[in-house]
C-alpha cells in the first residue's frame, strides 16, 4: 500500500487559475491527507505568484524551456536561479524538467535544485520495465 505523503500529484497553472472556492478547498482536503501537491510546467502559463501562497503547493516544477541552455542563456539561467530561490524562500521543493546535458545538471546542482528530471538520467519506462530495475536501483541507494 502506497503511503499518502509518497504520492504527488501534479496540477497544471489551468487548474490553479479556475481560483474557485470549490478547487481550493478540493486541494486543501487533498494536502490534509499528506499527498504532494505539485505545480508542473511553473512558468509557462499565466502564472500568478499568488498561487504559491493560496494553494497548498509543496513543489515547483521548472518547466523544459527554461532549464534548456541555462549554462549558456543568461536569461533561462536567471529565471532558473529566481524560481529556485523563491521555492526556497517559501519552503517549497524545486524540480527541473527536461535536464539533457552535463552543463544543465552541473548548474542545478550548483544552485541547489532540488531533483532533476530528463533523458540525460533516464527515459520514461512501462511499469514492467520499471519493475525490472527497481530492485537495482534500490540497491545502489
Amino acid at each position: 500500500m502506497l503511503e499518502s505523503g509518497n504520492l504527488t500529484l501534479e496540477i497544471t497553472e489551468n487548474i490553479l487559475m479556475d481560483n474557485s472556492e470549490e478547487t481550493l478547498a478540493t486541494l486543501h482536503d487533498i494536502s490534509a491527507m499528506g499527498v504532494q501537491l505539485a505545480i508542473d510546467d511553473f512558468g509557462t502559463g499565466y502564472s500568478s505568484l499568488s498561487y504559491l501562497k493560496r494553494f497548498p503547493i509543496n513543489v515547483v516544477k521548472i518547466d523544459k524551456s527554461f532549464v534548456q541552455n541555462i549554462a549558456t542563456d543568461p536569461d533561462n539561467a536567471a529565471i532558473v536561479k529566481a524560481i529556485i530561490a523563491m521555492a526556497h524562500s517559501l519552503n517549497l521543493k524545486v524540480i527541473a524538467e527536461g535536464v539533457e546535458s552535463t552543463s544543465s545538471l552541473e548548474f542545478l546542482r550548483l544552485h541547489r535544485c532540488d531533483v532533476v528530471q530528463g533523458y540525460m538520467l533516464g527515459h520514461p519506462l512501462a511499469a514492467p520495465q520499471l519493475l525490472r530495475i527497481l530492485p537495482r536501483s534500490l540497491s545502489l541507494v
